[in-house]
């Protein structure tokens, strides 16, 4: 094992399919002259050159609608939007071009292609660059959604991403670019659609995605010094969701909490609870729950922030109410 910070290890994971495929290529906003706006591609232009690591224009319609068609004639690009929350300026490329276009050509054009960048919120950015978009995407048939928590499970997921021959949204976090995490020496991949167990535990399963799952675990640590043991499941895709999972967890725990950065309606908490109610509605214990963001616009000030995010706090207190524990 080595450390690395996340964005070497998705940095790593471009590099090795860059080098291993010539048909990989990536585009975005910042991404060769000034190495990323979050220095992801650091390097990059220096050993691929200007006809693999190509800056673009601030014009996201325009390049990803590129993207789509150089995969449509069997190039693999990875287009990085500097923000998820620019992407709904290209959305109809992602939706109505890239997801669809298997199925609209009778199978002639696969579109292995990549779109790559932060989501969530990120600190006082306020409103407008605050959004979770994870599940947007996810509620689009045609595509794969990754969201990764962690540097290893980030160069695995990412590589798999790249070689993947279906459309892939990978979501990061513009606060986890500067997170250090182990990750294998040399080359490895995970496959794309299987959840991971972070954390056992009886009494209790706590399922999460991305940054926010630092909150899981936190929160797990704080329950277990009330001799509560919670199972952390991070499902790392959520298009497609890895169900077993989780129901063979609530199986064992009886009790299901399910904790999310993104608004509540409409959202993978939302549909992973209804899963778990329809295939193991016997073995609850206890109703499910879910910790969402408030169903407000993210503010600018820093308590009103605090105020509409999901924590610690909240997350502890769901799970006592599961427990039938709650003060």
């Amino acid at each position: 094992m080595k450390t690395v910070f996340f964005r070497e290890a998705l940095r790593e994971a471009m590099v090795e399919e860059m080098r291993r495929d010539e048909r990989v290529f990536l585009m975005g906003e910042e991404v060769a002259q000034y190495n990323g706006a979050y220095k992801v591609s650091q390097g990059m232009l220096d050993e691929f050159g200007a006809r693999r690591v190509i800056d673009t224009p601030i014009a996201e319609l325009g390049f990803a609608g590129i993207g789509v068609g150089a995969a449509m004639n069997g190039l693999r690009p990875i287009i990085e939007f500097m923000t998820f929350n620019f992407s709904l300026v290209a959305i109809d490329q992602v939706v109505n071009s890239a997801a669809k276009m298997l199925e609209m050509s009778g199978g002639q054009l696969p579109m292995p292609i990549v779109f790559r960048g932060p989501t969530g919120s990120a600190g006082m950015l306020a409103a407008q660059h605050s959004n979770s978009f994870d599940n947007w995407y996810a509620n689009c048939a045609g595509l794969k959604v990754i969201v990764p928590s962690n540097a290893a499970d980030a160069k695995g997921l990412l590589k798999s991403a790249i070689r993947d021959d279906d459309p892939v949204v990978f979501m990061e976090s513009e606060q986890m670019y500067g997170d250090k995490g182990e990750i294998p020496e040399g080359e490895y991949i995970i496959p794309i659609g299987v959840a991971d167990i972070k954390r056992a535990g009886t009494d209790v399963t706590i399922v999460s995605f991305g940054k926010i799952m630092k909150v899981a675990l936190a929160a797990a640590a704080e329950l277990q010094k009330e001799n509560i043991s919670a199972e952390v499941i991070d499902l790392r895709t959520i298009r497609p969701i890895d169900y077993a999972t989780v129901i063979n967890s609530v199986k064992k725990t009886n009790r299901l909490v399910i904790l999310e950065e993104a608004w509540p309606l409409g959202s993978i908490a939302t549909e992973v609870a209804f899963k778990v109610q329809k295939d193991a509605f016997d073995y609850l214990d206890a109703p499910v729950l879910r910790v969402t963001s408030a169903d407000v616009p993210l503010p600018y000030a820093p308590n009103l922030i605090e105020a509409a995010l999901p924590n610690v706090p909240k997350l502890v207190k769901a799970v006592k109410e599961v427990m039938y524990v709650a003060k």
